[in-house]
């Protein structure tokens, strides 16, 4: 979108070192697709929140589709994007990760990316998340995932001389220290990599963030 001088508006890069090193990934990768594709990207981001993701995207030209269960992070959203001038290419949808398949109705385009940051943690069941994700995602199309992993967390206990918890993290199936962990689920990449493949996605690359 141009700015007052009529200037492409340049997106405003999402700040911090694991933020900054997903979006750099994302953005080549936005670019590169709607290099090859030659219009805007159809992108969806799950437990999108607030906007970090979708308006830096929105911003850079591209249509982006919020699903999120928090109606106050959508209406952040809205906010932000109405005062970055994208709310036109921005659509807040409350729901989550296991109802992303209603989207698939026959009249909604797919999507070229799709992004689950920091969600795939959470939902009630990945198998049930990843299964939507791909009835929605368009031939071609790639989906941009990240996640909690098991073997940070137990090095950050060790460290913190909480061994019992680092062992913990290392033997129990759910990478969790115990009951009252807050983190839901943590995983091993080789588990990830199973749970993709089992739904029939194909690994590009993978990275390690703050490791």
């Amino acid at each position: 979108m141009p700015d007052e001088r009529g200037h492409p508006r340049r997106p405003s890069a999402p700040t911090g070192l694991r933020t900054a090193a997903v979006w750099a990934t994302l953005h080549q990768l936005a670019e590169e697709a709607g290099a090859r594709l030659g219009r805007p990207l159809r992108v969806l981001d799950i437990g999108g929140g607030t906007g970090g993701t979708a308006v830096p995207l929105a911003q850079a030209g591209h249509d982006v589709t919020v699903v999120d269960p928090s109606p106050d992070a959508l209406a952040s959203l809205r906010r932000r994007a109405s005062e970055c001038g994208v709310e036109h290419r921005v659509d807040a949808v409350q729901g989550d990760a296991d109802s992303v398949r209603d989207l698939a109705d026959g009249s909604t385009p797919a999507f070229d990316i799709v992004c689950l940051h920091g969600t795939l943690e959470v939902v009630d069941d990945p198998d049930v998340a990843l299964a939507g994700i791909a009835a929605v995602l368009a031939p071609g199309g790639t989906l941009s995932l990240v996640v909690a992993q098991r073997l940070p967390a137990a090095l950050a206990r060790a460290l913190a001389g909480e061994f019992e918890r680092a062992s913990a993290i290392l033997q129990r199936p759910d990478g969790r220290w115990g009951d009252d962990d807050p983190a839901p689920r943590r995983f091993d990449e080789s588990t990830v990599l199973a749970l993709l493949r089992a739904h029939g996605l194909s690994v590009v690359d993978s990275h390690g963030v703050r490791i």
